[in-house]
């Protein structure tokens, strides 16, 4: 148990028996009054959200979760298959479980997958991964590096904006937690 000052954001809690994934939290002090802690929830089985507020000294049952590696092997009608490295025993998780990391599953890719009570619950992607652009807009002509970023497209769908000098078929490294543009990776 831990105090309701001490939820982060990211973290998983139990309430009533079920997990929540904290998506916000604000700790907010009014004046003469106790502090309170706002968050917005997610229910990890449902997938519904809600708002809870906490008194200051309220105490939370904070989820323990294991972290398994697994390799990332495929999607079907929107279930992910992920494979055990230790085992070789498939799992598969629905998109909510994954939340915004589906757009950085590539085949092979080995992500930790937390796991409760033998059940998985959600993914823990690697701070960085590298992905080839396929579409982007040809870069400017005197564009000069204070220019705005542009659009890419890279091999899973997702959308990430880049410097100009990138172009289709480069292969940059990608902040997953940010969906941010790091760098060009140089071909080996």
């Amino acid at each position: 148990m831990i105090d309701a000052t001490q939820i982060r954001r990211g973290m998983i809690i139990v309430m009533n028996g079920q997990l929540f994934r904290v998506m916000e939290m604000q700790l907010i002090t009014p004046g003469r009054w106790k502090a309170m802690v706002q968050t917005k929830l997610r229910n990890i089985k449902e997938g519904s959200q809600m708002e809870y507020r906490f008194r200051s000294e309220e105490r939370v049952d904070q989820a323990y979760l294991e972290e398994i590696e697994m390799e990332f092997l495929y999607q079907q009608a929107g279930e992910y298959f992920f494979m055990n490295l230790e085992t070789y025993e498939t799992i598969r998780l629905e998109a909510e479980a994954i939340g915004d990391g589906v757009g950085y599953l590539m085949p092979n890719i080995v992500i930790k997958v937390e796991m409760y009570d033998g059940r998985p619950v959600g993914v823990t992607l690697p701070n960085s991964v590298d992905m080839k652009v396929i579409t982007t807009e040809p870069s400017l002509r005197g564009a000069t590096v204070s220019a705005v970023n542009k659009p890419a497209t890279m091999e899973t769908g997702i959308v990430i904006y880049v410097p100009q000098f990138i172009k289709e078929g480069d292969v940059i490294r990608v902040d997953t937690r940010e969906n941010k543009y790091i760098e060009r990776v140089k071909a080996k």
